[in-house]
Protein backbone atom coordinates (compact mmCIF):
# COMPACT_ATOMS: atom_id res chain seq x y z
CA UNK A 1 0.00 0.00 0.00
CA UNK A 2 1.41 3.38 -1.05
CA UNK A 3 0.72 6.18 1.44
CA UNK A 4 2.45 9.24 2.92
CA UNK A 5 3.99 7.21 5.76
CA UNK A 6 5.77 4.56 3.69
CA UNK A 7 8.12 4.76 0.73
CA UNK A 8 8.20 1.65 -1.45
CA UNK A 9 10.62 0.22 -3.95
CA UNK A 10 9.83 -2.76 -6.15
CA UNK A 11 12.90 -4.94 -6.73
CA UNK A 12 13.57 -7.89 -9.01
CA UNK A 13 15.88 -9.15 -11.76
CA UNK A 14 15.24 -8.73 -15.49
CA UNK A 15 11.94 -10.43 -16.36
CA UNK A 16 10.58 -10.38 -12.79
CA UNK A 17 7.46 -8.38 -13.71
CA UNK A 18 8.31 -4.83 -12.60
CA UNK A 19 7.33 -3.29 -15.94
CA UNK A 20 4.07 -5.25 -15.99
CA UNK A 21 3.23 -3.92 -12.52
CA UNK A 22 3.92 -0.36 -13.67
CA UNK A 23 1.71 -0.84 -16.73
CA UNK A 24 -1.12 -2.10 -14.53
CA UNK A 25 -0.83 0.92 -12.23
CA UNK A 26 -0.78 3.25 -15.28
CA UNK A 27 -3.84 1.58 -16.79
CA UNK A 28 -1.83 0.53 -19.86
CA UNK A 29 -2.16 -3.24 -19.30
CA UNK A 30 -4.99 -4.52 -21.52
CA UNK A 31 -5.40 -8.00 -20.04
CA UNK A 32 -4.97 -7.39 -16.29
CA UNK A 33 -7.35 -8.96 -13.79
CA UNK A 34 -8.05 -8.23 -10.12
CA UNK A 35 -8.73 -4.87 -8.50
CA UNK A 36 -6.78 -1.76 -7.52
CA UNK A 37 -7.90 0.57 -4.74
CA UNK A 38 -7.08 4.06 -6.01
CA UNK A 39 -7.16 7.32 -4.07
CA UNK A 40 -9.13 10.31 -5.32
CA UNK A 41 -5.85 12.13 -6.07
CA UNK A 42 -4.65 9.24 -8.21
CA UNK A 43 -7.90 9.16 -10.17
CA UNK A 44 -7.76 12.92 -10.69
CA UNK A 45 -4.06 13.46 -11.46
CA UNK A 46 -3.14 10.11 -12.93
CA UNK A 47 0.19 8.25 -13.02
CA UNK A 48 3.47 9.37 -14.62
CA UNK A 49 5.79 6.52 -15.59
CA UNK A 50 9.44 7.27 -16.49
CA UNK A 51 11.11 4.40 -18.36
CA UNK A 52 13.34 3.50 -21.33
CA UNK A 53 10.36 2.80 -23.57
CA UNK A 54 9.35 6.46 -23.27
CA UNK A 55 12.76 7.50 -24.57
CA UNK A 56 12.38 5.20 -27.57
CA UNK A 57 8.89 6.54 -28.32
CA UNK A 58 10.11 10.15 -28.17
CA UNK A 59 13.03 9.42 -30.50
CA UNK A 60 10.85 7.48 -32.94
CA UNK A 61 8.37 10.36 -33.11
CA UNK A 62 11.19 12.86 -33.65
CA UNK A 63 12.61 10.80 -36.53
CA UNK A 64 9.22 10.70 -38.25
CA UNK A 65 9.06 14.50 -38.12
CA UNK A 66 12.58 14.89 -39.55
CA UNK A 67 12.41 17.16 -42.61
CA UNK A 68 16.15 17.74 -43.11
CA UNK A 69 15.88 16.73 -46.78
CA UNK A 70 13.69 19.81 -47.37
CA UNK A 71 16.00 22.20 -45.50
CA UNK A 72 18.58 24.30 -47.34
CA UNK A 73 21.14 23.31 -44.70
CA UNK A 74 20.17 19.60 -45.00
CA UNK A 75 19.79 19.64 -41.21
CA UNK A 76 16.82 19.43 -38.87
CA UNK A 77 17.63 19.68 -35.17
CA UNK A 78 14.20 18.23 -34.39
CA UNK A 79 12.30 18.62 -31.14
CA UNK A 80 14.34 20.49 -28.53
CA UNK A 81 14.66 19.30 -24.96
CA UNK A 82 12.67 22.31 -23.75
CA UNK A 83 9.86 21.62 -26.24
CA UNK A 84 9.74 17.95 -25.22
CA UNK A 85 9.40 18.91 -21.56
CA UNK A 86 6.94 21.80 -21.79
CA UNK A 87 4.87 20.96 -24.84
CA UNK A 88 2.48 23.90 -25.18
CA UNK A 89 2.94 25.06 -21.57
CA UNK A 90 4.98 28.11 -20.63
CA UNK A 91 8.10 27.89 -18.49
CA UNK A 92 7.39 28.79 -14.87
CA UNK A 93 9.16 28.85 -11.51
CA UNK A 94 8.86 25.06 -11.08
CA UNK A 95 10.43 24.52 -14.49
CA UNK A 96 13.34 26.85 -13.67
CA UNK A 97 13.88 25.24 -10.28
CA UNK A 98 14.06 21.68 -11.61
CA UNK A 99 16.17 22.63 -14.63
CA UNK A 100 18.73 23.99 -12.18
CA UNK A 101 18.42 20.98 -9.84
CA UNK A 102 18.98 18.56 -12.74
CA UNK A 103 21.75 20.71 -14.29
CA UNK A 104 20.00 20.84 -17.67
CA UNK A 105 20.40 24.47 -18.74
CA UNK A 106 23.08 23.63 -21.31
CA UNK A 107 20.88 21.14 -23.23
CA UNK A 108 17.50 22.93 -23.29
CA UNK A 109 17.89 24.14 -26.89
CA UNK A 110 19.54 20.95 -28.10
CA UNK A 111 17.57 18.48 -30.23
CA UNK A 112 16.57 15.17 -28.65
CA UNK A 113 18.73 13.32 -31.19
CA UNK A 114 21.81 15.09 -29.90
CA UNK A 115 21.59 14.32 -26.19
CA UNK A 116 23.01 11.35 -24.32
CA UNK A 117 21.09 8.49 -22.71
CA UNK A 118 21.52 10.08 -19.30
CA UNK A 119 20.35 13.47 -20.54
CA UNK A 120 17.28 11.83 -22.05
CA UNK A 121 16.60 10.21 -18.68
CA UNK A 122 16.65 13.65 -17.01
CA UNK A 123 14.38 15.09 -19.73
CA UNK A 124 11.73 12.43 -19.11
CA UNK A 125 11.98 12.85 -15.35
CA UNK A 126 11.48 16.62 -15.51
CA UNK A 127 8.52 16.24 -17.87
CA UNK A 128 6.93 13.79 -15.41
CA UNK A 129 7.59 15.98 -12.33
CA UNK A 130 6.02 19.05 -13.94
CA UNK A 131 2.84 17.10 -14.75
CA UNK A 132 2.29 16.81 -10.96
CA UNK A 133 0.94 13.25 -11.13
CA UNK A 134 -0.97 11.45 -8.39
CA UNK A 135 1.77 8.78 -8.51
CA UNK A 136 5.25 9.02 -10.00
CA UNK A 137 6.85 5.70 -11.05
CA UNK A 138 10.60 5.74 -11.73
CA UNK A 139 11.90 2.65 -13.54
CA UNK A 140 15.63 2.11 -12.81
CA UNK A 141 16.26 5.88 -12.45
CA UNK A 142 20.04 5.49 -12.12
CA UNK A 143 20.44 3.67 -15.45
CA UNK A 144 22.31 5.60 -18.13
CA UNK A 145 23.86 8.05 -15.66
CA UNK A 146 27.56 8.50 -14.88
CA UNK A 147 28.75 8.33 -11.25
CA UNK A 148 28.39 12.04 -10.51
CA UNK A 149 24.94 12.15 -12.10
CA UNK A 150 23.92 9.05 -10.15
CA UNK A 151 24.92 10.75 -6.90
CA UNK A 152 22.93 13.85 -7.86
CA UNK A 153 19.95 11.71 -8.90
CA UNK A 154 19.95 9.88 -5.56
CA UNK A 155 19.67 13.25 -3.78
CA UNK A 156 16.82 14.33 -6.08
CA UNK A 157 14.94 11.05 -5.54
CA UNK A 158 15.27 11.50 -1.78
CA UNK A 159 13.72 14.95 -2.23
CA UNK A 160 10.86 13.53 -4.29
CA UNK A 161 10.23 10.79 -1.73
CA UNK A 162 9.70 13.39 1.00
CA UNK A 163 7.37 15.46 -1.19
CA UNK A 164 3.56 15.63 -1.15
CA UNK A 165 3.01 12.98 -3.88
CA UNK A 166 3.78 9.24 -3.64
CA UNK A 167 6.72 7.83 -5.61
CA UNK A 168 7.28 4.17 -6.52
CA UNK A 169 10.85 3.17 -7.45
CA UNK A 170 11.53 0.11 -9.63
CA UNK A 171 15.05 -1.35 -9.25
CA UNK A 172 16.97 -4.26 -10.73
CA UNK A 173 19.37 -4.60 -7.80
CA UNK A 174 19.26 -3.94 -4.08
CA UNK A 175 22.17 -1.49 -4.23
CA UNK A 176 20.03 0.92 -6.28
CA UNK A 177 17.20 1.16 -3.74
CA UNK A 178 17.06 4.78 -2.43
CA UNK A 179 18.02 5.13 1.22
CA UNK A 180 14.67 6.77 2.10
CA UNK A 181 12.67 3.75 0.88
CA UNK A 182 11.21 2.14 4.00
CA UNK A 183 9.57 -0.90 2.37
CA UNK A 184 10.42 -3.36 -0.40
CA UNK A 185 8.40 -5.65 -2.62
CA UNK A 186 10.47 -8.35 -4.35
CA UNK A 187 9.12 -9.87 -7.57
CA UNK A 188 10.12 -13.18 -9.14
CA UNK A 189 8.65 -14.27 -12.49
CA UNK A 190 5.54 -12.17 -12.04
CA UNK A 191 4.81 -13.17 -8.45
CA UNK A 192 5.50 -11.47 -5.12
CA UNK A 193 8.35 -13.33 -3.41
CA UNK A 194 8.51 -11.00 -0.41
CA UNK A 195 7.07 -7.70 0.77
CA UNK A 196 7.54 -5.71 3.94
CA UNK A 197 9.92 -3.50 5.85
CA UNK A 198 13.23 -2.95 4.11
CA UNK A 199 15.72 -4.53 6.52
CA UNK A 200 13.63 -7.65 7.16
CA UNK A 201 12.99 -8.21 3.46
CA UNK A 202 16.66 -7.88 2.48
CA UNK A 203 17.66 -10.32 5.24
CA UNK A 204 15.59 -13.17 3.76
CA UNK A 205 17.69 -15.97 2.26
CA UNK A 206 15.34 -16.49 -0.70
CA UNK A 207 15.71 -12.80 -1.62
CA UNK A 208 19.52 -13.09 -1.52
CA UNK A 209 19.41 -16.23 -3.68
CA UNK A 210 17.19 -14.49 -6.25
CA UNK A 211 19.25 -11.30 -6.48
CA UNK A 212 22.75 -12.89 -6.48
CA UNK A 213 22.56 -16.27 -8.31
CA UNK A 214 25.66 -18.26 -9.28
CA UNK A 215 26.99 -17.62 -12.82
CA UNK A 216 26.88 -20.55 -15.29
CA UNK A 217 29.96 -22.03 -16.96
CA UNK A 218 30.96 -20.89 -20.44
CA UNK A 219 31.63 -23.39 -23.26
CA UNK A 220 34.49 -23.62 -25.76
CA UNK A 221 34.34 -20.95 -28.48
CA UNK A 222 33.94 -22.00 -32.11
CA UNK A 223 37.14 -22.21 -34.14
CA UNK A 224 38.39 -19.11 -35.94
CA UNK A 225 36.12 -18.37 -38.91
CA UNK A 226 37.35 -17.50 -42.38
CA UNK A 227 36.93 -13.77 -42.86
CA UNK A 228 36.03 -12.36 -46.30
CA UNK A 229 38.78 -9.72 -46.10
CA UNK A 230 42.48 -9.37 -45.37
CA UNK A 231 44.04 -7.10 -42.78
CA UNK A 232 47.48 -5.47 -43.04
CA UNK A 233 50.14 -7.65 -41.43
CA UNK A 234 51.32 -4.85 -39.16
CA UNK A 235 50.32 -1.43 -37.89
CA UNK A 236 47.41 -0.44 -35.62
CA UNK A 237 43.80 -1.40 -36.33
CA UNK A 238 42.53 2.14 -35.70
CA UNK A 239 44.34 5.47 -35.60
CA UNK A 240 43.02 9.02 -35.13
CA UNK A 241 45.25 12.09 -35.26
CA UNK A 242 44.09 15.55 -34.16
CA UNK A 243 40.43 14.73 -34.87
CA UNK A 244 37.67 17.23 -34.00
CA UNK A 245 33.88 17.12 -34.46
CA UNK A 246 31.53 20.10 -34.36
CA UNK A 247 27.78 20.34 -34.97
CA UNK A 248 27.16 24.03 -35.60
CA UNK A 249 28.29 25.81 -32.43
CA UNK A 250 28.42 22.55 -30.45
CA UNK A 251 31.92 21.13 -30.10
CA UNK A 252 31.75 17.39 -29.36
CA UNK A 253 35.35 16.23 -29.88
CA UNK A 254 38.49 18.37 -29.90
CA UNK A 255 41.99 17.37 -31.10
CA UNK A 256 41.65 13.65 -30.34
CA UNK A 257 44.72 11.42 -30.77
CA UNK A 258 44.17 7.68 -30.33
CA UNK A 259 45.90 4.52 -31.54
CA UNK A 260 44.22 1.12 -31.08
CA UNK A 261 46.97 -1.45 -31.60
CA UNK A 262 46.94 -5.21 -32.18
CA UNK A 263 46.12 -7.18 -29.05
CA UNK A 264 44.52 -4.27 -27.21
CA UNK A 265 41.10 -4.23 -25.52
CA UNK A 266 40.01 -0.66 -24.81
CA UNK A 267 37.52 0.85 -22.36
CA UNK A 268 36.20 4.25 -23.50
CA UNK A 269 34.95 5.97 -20.34
CA UNK A 270 33.45 9.35 -19.58
CA UNK A 271 30.35 11.16 -18.27
CA UNK A 272 27.05 11.68 -20.06
CA UNK A 273 27.28 13.80 -23.20
CA UNK A 274 31.09 13.87 -23.41
CA UNK A 275 31.31 12.39 -26.94
CA UNK A 276 31.90 8.65 -26.45
CA UNK A 277 29.25 7.56 -28.94
CA UNK A 278 30.40 10.19 -31.46
CA UNK A 279 33.94 8.79 -31.25
CA UNK A 280 32.63 5.27 -31.91
CA UNK A 281 30.60 6.44 -34.91
CA UNK A 282 33.77 7.86 -36.51
CA UNK A 283 35.50 4.47 -36.55
CA UNK A 284 32.48 2.29 -37.41
CA UNK A 285 31.64 4.29 -40.56
CA UNK A 286 28.40 5.81 -39.26
CA UNK A 287 29.54 9.44 -39.06
CA UNK A 288 30.22 11.57 -42.15
CA UNK A 289 32.37 13.87 -40.00
CA UNK A 290 35.18 11.31 -40.44
CA UNK A 291 35.77 12.50 -44.01
CA UNK A 292 38.60 14.97 -44.47
CA UNK A 293 40.21 14.04 -41.15
CA UNK A 294 43.31 12.01 -40.32
CA UNK A 295 41.57 8.73 -39.51
CA UNK A 296 43.02 5.37 -40.57
CA UNK A 297 40.87 2.25 -40.22
CA UNK A 298 42.52 -1.15 -40.64
CA UNK A 299 45.44 0.40 -42.49
CA UNK A 300 43.28 2.40 -44.93
CA UNK A 301 42.90 6.20 -44.68
CA UNK A 302 39.22 7.15 -44.29
CA UNK A 303 37.77 8.48 -47.52
CA UNK A 304 40.23 6.76 -49.86
CA UNK A 305 37.59 4.76 -51.70
CA UNK A 306 36.51 2.18 -49.14
CA UNK A 307 32.77 1.50 -48.81
CA UNK A 308 30.75 1.58 -45.60
CA UNK A 309 30.37 -2.20 -45.91
CA UNK A 310 34.16 -2.59 -46.15
CA UNK A 311 34.33 -1.00 -42.72
CA UNK A 312 31.24 -2.48 -41.09
CA UNK A 313 32.00 -6.10 -41.98
CA UNK A 314 34.98 -5.93 -39.62
CA UNK A 315 32.85 -4.91 -36.62
CA UNK A 316 30.39 -6.70 -34.39
CA UNK A 317 28.28 -4.29 -32.38
CA UNK A 318 25.85 -4.12 -29.45
CA UNK A 319 24.17 -0.99 -28.14
CA UNK A 320 20.91 -0.17 -26.38
CA UNK A 321 19.35 1.39 -29.48
CA UNK A 322 19.94 -1.81 -31.48
CA UNK A 323 18.42 -3.80 -28.64
CA UNK A 324 15.30 -1.65 -28.35
CA UNK A 325 14.76 -1.53 -32.12
CA UNK A 326 15.39 -5.21 -32.85
CA UNK A 327 12.76 -6.93 -35.01
CA UNK A 328 10.23 -8.87 -32.97
CA UNK A 329 8.56 -12.23 -33.55
CA UNK A 330 11.82 -14.11 -34.16
CA UNK A 331 13.29 -17.22 -32.58
CA UNK A 332 16.66 -16.92 -30.87
CA UNK A 333 18.45 -18.92 -33.59
CA UNK A 334 17.10 -16.50 -36.23
CA UNK A 335 18.27 -13.47 -34.25
CA UNK A 336 21.80 -14.91 -34.01
CA UNK A 337 21.93 -15.85 -37.71
CA UNK A 338 20.90 -12.29 -38.67
CA UNK A 339 24.37 -11.26 -37.49
CA UNK A 340 25.84 -12.72 -40.69
CA UNK A 341 23.87 -10.11 -42.65
CA UNK A 342 24.05 -7.17 -40.22
CA UNK A 343 20.28 -6.89 -40.47
CA UNK A 344 17.69 -6.05 -37.82
CA UNK A 345 15.54 -9.01 -38.75
CA UNK A 346 16.24 -11.93 -41.07
CA UNK A 347 15.53 -11.28 -44.74
CA UNK A 348 18.19 -13.40 -46.47
CA UNK A 349 18.42 -17.13 -47.09
CA UNK A 350 20.58 -19.00 -44.62
CA UNK A 351 21.89 -22.54 -44.56
CA UNK A 352 23.29 -25.32 -42.40
CA UNK A 353 26.74 -23.75 -42.05
CA UNK A 354 25.32 -20.54 -40.62
CA UNK A 355 23.00 -22.47 -38.30
CA UNK A 356 25.93 -24.56 -37.04
CA UNK A 357 27.98 -21.45 -36.28
CA UNK A 358 25.05 -19.73 -34.57
CA UNK A 359 24.36 -22.84 -32.46
CA UNK A 360 28.05 -23.09 -31.54
CA UNK A 361 28.05 -19.51 -30.26
CA UNK A 362 24.90 -20.07 -28.19
CA UNK A 363 26.62 -23.12 -26.70
CA UNK A 364 29.82 -21.16 -26.04
CA UNK A 365 27.90 -18.52 -24.09
CA UNK A 366 25.99 -21.12 -22.08
CA UNK A 367 22.55 -20.39 -23.60
CA UNK A 368 22.11 -23.19 -26.16
CA UNK A 369 18.84 -24.22 -24.48
CA UNK A 370 17.28 -20.99 -25.79
CA UNK A 371 17.81 -21.77 -29.50
CA UNK A 372 14.13 -22.30 -30.36
CA UNK A 373 12.77 -19.84 -27.80
CA UNK A 374 11.01 -16.67 -28.94
CA UNK A 375 13.34 -13.67 -28.56
CA UNK A 376 10.42 -11.58 -27.27
CA UNK A 377 9.77 -13.99 -24.39
CA UNK A 378 13.27 -13.64 -22.91
CA UNK A 379 14.23 -11.25 -20.14
CA UNK A 380 16.07 -8.08 -21.15
CA UNK A 381 19.31 -9.56 -19.79
CA UNK A 382 19.07 -12.81 -21.74
CA UNK A 383 18.18 -10.87 -24.90
CA UNK A 384 21.48 -9.00 -24.44
CA UNK A 385 23.35 -12.34 -24.27
CA UNK A 386 21.66 -13.48 -27.50
CA UNK A 387 22.68 -10.21 -29.19
CA UNK A 388 26.27 -10.87 -28.07
CA UNK A 389 26.16 -14.23 -29.87
CA UNK A 390 24.69 -12.42 -32.90
CA UNK A 391 27.58 -9.93 -32.90
CA UNK A 392 30.17 -12.74 -32.81
CA UNK A 393 28.94 -15.14 -35.52
CA UNK A 394 30.86 -13.38 -38.28
CA UNK A 395 34.09 -13.41 -36.20
CA UNK A 396 34.49 -9.61 -36.13
CA UNK A 397 37.96 -8.13 -35.90
CA UNK A 398 36.60 -5.64 -33.35
CA UNK A 399 33.61 -6.12 -31.02
CA UNK A 400 32.04 -2.75 -30.13
CA UNK A 401 30.04 -2.75 -26.90
CA UNK A 402 28.33 0.60 -26.24
CA UNK A 403 27.10 0.52 -22.62
CA UNK A 404 26.44 -3.27 -22.81
CA UNK A 405 25.46 -3.50 -19.13
CA UNK A 406 22.89 -0.68 -19.37
CA UNK A 407 19.44 -1.90 -18.34
CA UNK A 408 20.74 -5.12 -16.77
CA UNK A 409 20.32 -6.40 -13.23
CA UNK A 410 23.38 -7.38 -11.18
CA UNK A 411 23.35 -11.02 -12.30
CA UNK A 412 23.14 -10.29 -16.03
CA UNK A 413 25.72 -7.50 -15.67
CA UNK A 414 28.19 -10.02 -14.22
CA UNK A 415 27.15 -12.58 -16.85
CA UNK A 416 27.82 -10.26 -19.81
CA UNK A 417 31.19 -9.17 -18.39
CA UNK A 418 32.15 -12.82 -17.90
CA UNK A 419 31.17 -13.59 -21.51
CA UNK A 420 33.23 -10.65 -22.85
CA UNK A 421 36.31 -11.86 -20.98
CA UNK A 422 35.67 -15.37 -22.32
CA UNK A 423 35.67 -14.03 -25.89
CA UNK A 424 38.82 -11.95 -25.31
CA UNK A 425 40.72 -14.98 -23.94
CA UNK A 426 39.70 -17.54 -26.57
CA UNK A 427 39.48 -15.54 -29.81
CA UNK A 428 41.45 -12.91 -31.74
CA UNK A 429 38.53 -10.43 -31.60
CA UNK A 430 39.50 -7.19 -29.88
CA UNK A 431 37.13 -5.32 -27.56
CA UNK A 432 35.97 -1.69 -27.56
CA UNK A 433 33.97 -1.33 -24.35
CA UNK A 434 32.11 1.95 -23.73
CA UNK A 435 31.07 2.81 -20.19
CA UNK A 436 30.18 5.79 -18.01
CA UNK A 437 32.74 4.53 -15.52
CA UNK A 438 36.07 2.75 -15.85
CA UNK A 439 35.07 0.79 -12.73
CA UNK A 440 32.44 -1.23 -14.59
CA UNK A 441 34.49 -3.04 -17.23
CA UNK A 442 35.69 -6.58 -18.05
CA UNK A 443 39.02 -7.82 -16.73
CA UNK A 444 40.51 -8.11 -20.25
CA UNK A 445 40.77 -4.31 -20.69
CA UNK A 446 44.40 -3.20 -21.17
CA UNK A 447 43.84 0.29 -22.61
CA UNK A 448 41.78 3.10 -21.10
CA UNK A 449 40.51 6.09 -23.09
CA UNK A 450 38.93 8.63 -20.75
CA UNK A 451 37.07 11.88 -21.40
CA UNK A 452 38.28 14.30 -18.73
CA UNK A 453 36.59 17.71 -18.29
CA UNK A 454 38.55 20.90 -18.96
CA UNK A 455 37.76 24.55 -19.69
CA UNK A 456 36.95 23.81 -23.35
CA UNK A 457 34.75 20.78 -22.68
CA UNK A 458 36.53 17.43 -22.54
CA UNK A 459 40.06 16.22 -23.17
CA UNK A 460 40.57 12.64 -24.36
CA UNK A 461 43.38 10.91 -22.45
CA UNK A 462 44.77 7.50 -23.45
CA UNK A 463 46.41 5.21 -20.90
CA UNK A 464 48.10 1.83 -21.43
CA UNK A 465 47.04 -0.39 -18.50
CA UNK A 466 49.49 -3.14 -19.41
CA UNK A 467 52.45 -1.07 -18.27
Amino acid sequence: MLDENTHWACVGPNGAGKTSLARVLCGQAKHASGSIQRSEVLDTDGVAYVCFEQAKALCDRDKKLDDSEFQASAQDSGTSVEQAILGKRQADADFTYWVDRLAMNHILTRGLRYISTGEMRKTLLLKAILSRPGLLILDSPLDGLDKQSQSEMRTIIDELLTGDRPVLILCRQLADVPRRCTHLMVLERGEVLAAGERAATIARSDVSALMEPVLPSMGTLPGLAQRPYNLPKDGPLLQLKNVSVDYGDLNVLRNVDWTFARGQHCCIAGPNGCGKTTLLSLVTGDNHKAYGQDITLFGIPRGSGESIWDIKQKFGQIDTQLHLNFARGMRVIEVVVSGFFDSIGLYDDWGDKQRETATAWLRALGISDLERTGFDTLSFGMQRMVLLARAMVKAPTILVLDEPTLGLDGYHRRLILQAIDHIARQSDTQILFVSHSSGDMPACINQLLTFEPNEQGFEVVCQDLAQ
